[in-house]
């Protein structure tokens, strides 16, 4: 979904949000650097596999995914990162990396940290290695369907 199809998407919903372009970064925090976004508010989207069924992570960039921390609070049975073979095909539109953190447009469930639900807002890749959204947590929270848990740790 380029970030085209994503604003649409958000404009659909009454979102306030603002579109900036950086240059080219891959990893979330280098994003967030790139972009002058603080590590905290800028969300790195991990594709993980819950008991055979594939989701988004939604945390922190300056963190980094517990497995373990995300089974337990969802009392599932296995949570593994996912490969990128079992998604490549799930987000046609995006970057590789790029997706943004609305799983429930692939049919995706969403978990985001807890460590996030405290901020005001939050930044993602829009798609791209070149466009972040920022947006309020709270639209962020109501069109994301995300369920809050806690799975992230400091690096």
């Amino acid at each position: 979904m380029p970030a085209r199809a994503l604003a649409d998407f958000l404009d659909n919903n009454n979102v306030n949000y603002h579109c900036y372009n950086h240059p080219p970064a891959i990893t979330a925090s280098e994003v967030a650097q790139s972009s002058h976004i603080p590590g905290r508010h800028m969300a790195k989207t991990v594709i993980v596999d819950v008991d055979g069924e594939l989701a988004m992570a939604v945390l922190p960039s300056d963190q980094y995914l517990e497995p373990d921390r995300l089974r337990q609070a969802l009392n599932a049975n296995s949570v593994r990162l996912a490969q990128e073979e079992d998604f490549k095909d799930r987000f046609p539109l995006c970057e590789p990396g790029g997706e943004p953190p609305f799983g429930n447009l692939y049919n995706m469930k969403v978990y985001v940290d807890d460590t996030m639900i405290s901020e005001d807002w939050l930044a993602f890749n829009a798609g791209t290695h070149t466009e972040v959204i920022k947006m309020g947590m709270g639209d962020f929270l109501r069109l994301s369907e995300a369920q809050s848990c806690s799975f992230a740790m400091l690096h």
